[in-house]
């Protein structure tokens, strides 16, 4: 009778937990038994690793052969756990010798000739075991995942030989190469392209600048998508934890993460045909969607009232909170969704310049007005309305190009290091404790924003949100103090047209 133990660990949501995989081998008819929650794919590892034991050159055992996988109510799913379950039959058969595997997680997937295949999701266990003093076994596929973790002990593993073969003395296991130098990829696009639209180009700075949310309206070609698009290339890159937190996430969703531009900011665009479960994520085992695939980047709904309604309501709760709560029969799930929300869309259905000159109907202008809901539109910092270029304005400003990305980048970046060592957040993302303390208005402004409140209607929450962009135009600026200017512009940039 023997006994071996060794760990590896599963992926629930974006965390993942520590398992120990625990093989008895014992006299008896010959079976072998997966035990501890396995779902059909672990469950199919028994054909697998019997495979892979024997075609690597070892004896699989001919006895009664038990592998519990604890904790046993943790839901275990995919192939990680092969390479773990073989060490350890190997081991309890007095085959290899794992001594040197203390405190050394396993993971990969074999096939039926013993090589060590990819897996997907392993990024956040990486993160865990980091954090846990551990280091690592990884399939050679996932070297370039491994790599994104500076001071982790990763060993690449080719094939379930190659690693019996360096546990019983031979050639130690590579190691993954450095990561790759970071360069944004942008694609050519800049701020630049973007003709005349100065106050939405001056919005889309502010908006940068404190992390707010906007709705830009305007008819067809006046250059809503272009500014939404180049959002990305005036915004600082993401810094290493927000870099691993969104591509912890691209790893659970099976996309491949690039290191040298893993610190990108991530920008999502999904087409106003999404379902609500795609947007927000689902599935009968949670998986996340478009809203945690853009956290800490950007998420664009272009034609927003094109959207099913009751799609974009699921925005309310990670637009306030930055998270998305998903309750299934199987479990529950959370997922970070600290996005940046900019919104696209035409003044009324017929797509005409403005409301003012709108030919549309009554009815047609209110059945379009209801197809987003006031509590949504509460929640948008930013509301400003394009006007469409005349020829001579375009003709100028084609002859002139504005501000580049760099350029703008540059002030919006020291905007955003400024509200860091303030309070150590976005301005966005103030409470109101906080918001309280580094919003305080003089006498004449404080006088200015009650008429603005009373005139525009505002609700407590759209005070705040105003006081915010407030803020962060007055951070553009390099001022302290919050002036009536200041809080002006800010009253510009919400216009409430819907």
């Amino acid at each position: 009778m023997a006994l071996t133990r060794l760990i590896t660990r599963a992926q629930l949501g974006i965390d993942a937990f520590e398992v120990r995989v625990e093989v008895h081998i014992s006299n008896g008819l010959p079976a072998f038994t997966v035990v501890g929650l396995p779902e059909t794919a672990v469950r199919e590892a028994r054909v697998r690793v019997r495979s892979a034991i024997l075609n690597s050159g070892f004896e699989f055992p001919a006895r009664r052969i038990t592998v519990n996988l604890a904790p046993a109510d943790l839901p275990k799913t995919g192939g990680r756990y092969d390479l773990p379950i073989a060490l350890g039959i190997l081991a309890a058969s007095r085959q290899i010798d794992i001594t040197g595997l203390g405190g050394v997680a396993c993971f990969g997937e074999l096939a039926l000739a013993g090589d060590c295949c990819r897996i997907d999701g392993l990024l956040p266990s990486l993160v865990a075991c980091q954090q846990a003093g551990q280091a690592v076994i990884v399939p050679r596929d996932n070297s370039a995942e491994a790599s994104l973790l500076q001071g982790l002990p990763v060993r690449l593993a080719v094939s379930l030989a190659q690693v019996c073969d360096s546990l019983n003395g031979g050639d130690a296991l590579a190691q993954p190469a450095p990561t790759a130098t970071f360069e944004p990829s942008f694609r050519g696009m800049d701020l630049a392209d973007v003709f005349g639209q100065q106050q939405a180009r001056r919005a889309l700075e502010i908006a940068a600048a404190g992390g707010h949310h906007m709705l830009m309206m305007g008819p067809p070609g006046t250059g809503k998508s272009m500014l939404a698009q180049r959002l990305i290339t005036i915004l600082p890159p993401l810094d290493e934890d927000e870099a691993m937190s969104s591509a912890s996430i691209r790893s659970i969703c099976h996309l491949p993460v690039n290191p040298s531009n893993w610190r990108q900011r991530p920008f999502q665009s999904p087409h106003h045909t999404v379902s609500g479960i795609a947007l927000a994520g689902g599935g009968r085992l949670p998986k996340p969607g478009e809203v945690s695939l853009a956290h800490n980047g950007v998420l664009f709904l272009d034609e927003l009232t094109e959207f099913d309604r009751r799609s974009i309501e699921v925005l309310r709760e990670p637009l306030e909170t930055g998270r998305i709560h998903i309750s299934r029969a199987s479990g529950k799930a959370e997922f970070p969704a600290r996005f940046q929300l900019i919104a696209a869309m035409n003044p009324c259905p017929g797509g005409c310049d403005s409301i003012a000159a709108c030919d549309c109907s009554p009815t047609q202008l209110q059945r379009y007005r209801h197809k987003l809901s006031a509590p949504l539109l509460d929640r948008i910092d930013i509301q400003i309305e394009l006007g469409r270029l005349e020829q001579r304005q375009l003709l100028s400003a084609s002859r002139q190009r504005g501000e580049t990305s760099a350029a703008v980048r540059k002030r919006v970046q020291a905007a955003r290091i400024c509200q860091l060592q303030r309070q150590g957040c976005l301005n966005a993302h103030l409470d109101n404790r906080g918001l309280s303390e580094v919003c305080r208005l003089d006498d004449g402004a404080e006088a200015y924003l009650l008429k603005a409140i009373e005139k525009l209607g505002l609700s407590a929450r759209s005070y705040h949100k105003l006081l915010k962009v407030t803020r962060s135009i007055a951070d553009l600026a390099n001022c302290q103090d919050i002036g009536r200017d200041h809080l002006a512009e800010a009253i510009a940039c919400r216009r409430q047209q819907v």
